[in-house]
């Protein structure tokens, strides 16, 4: 009978300023991990008020992953975070180290415990569907998907797009 080692990652999910990032340097340092932040504001470089960014010294040497990579007018979408997150997991599985990803993003979270099946945004096609008005977006979106008609709000221009 073969044995197969399954791969842990923990995960920390909860409100701003609720103590996750302290909880999670301090399991980090027992556990020796590495954290991966799960929130949606903290990727985004000077955000670091409002997004209560865990600071240099709260860290205490622990490494830190997806703070700060994107400026803020910059595109970073659930399909980028997904695809960096796991890159860094395998990342911190080959230095034998235990991947902790906290945050308060949920979708983020469970695009990985999940493994969600996402595209890659064609940022192209994104603005071209962009330049169109509502009425011509719901033209093509008939002539592609009946049956989607019925199931998203066709008054909500940014759902036709991204449909």
């Amino acid at each position: 009978m073969s044995t197969i080692k399954r791969q842990k990652i923990v995960a920390i999910l909860g409100p701003t300023a609720s103590g996750k990032s302290d909880f999670a340097v301090t399991l980090s340092k027992k556990f020796n991990a590495e954290i991966i932040s799960a929130d949606s504001r903290q990727v985004y470089q000077e955000l670091n008020i409002g997004s209560n960014k865990i600071t240099e010294t709260e860290k205490q040497g622990i490494k830190h992953y997806l703070l700060n990579v994107v400026k803020p007018d910059q595109e970073f979408s659930l399909y980028d975070w997904q695809q960096k997150t796991f890159q860094i997991i395998e990342k911190i599985f080959k230095k034998n180290k235990l991947p902790i990803i906290v945050g308060g993003t949920g979708l983020y979270l469970s695009s990985i415990l999940q493994n969600y099946q996402l595209p890659a945004t064609d940022k192209q096609l994104r603005n071209e569907l962009n330049k169109l008005n509502l009425a011509e977006l719901i033209t093509k979106l008939k002539k592609i998907d009946l049956e989607i008609i019925k199931k998203i709000d066709l008054k909500n221009k940014i759902h036709v797009v991204v449909l």
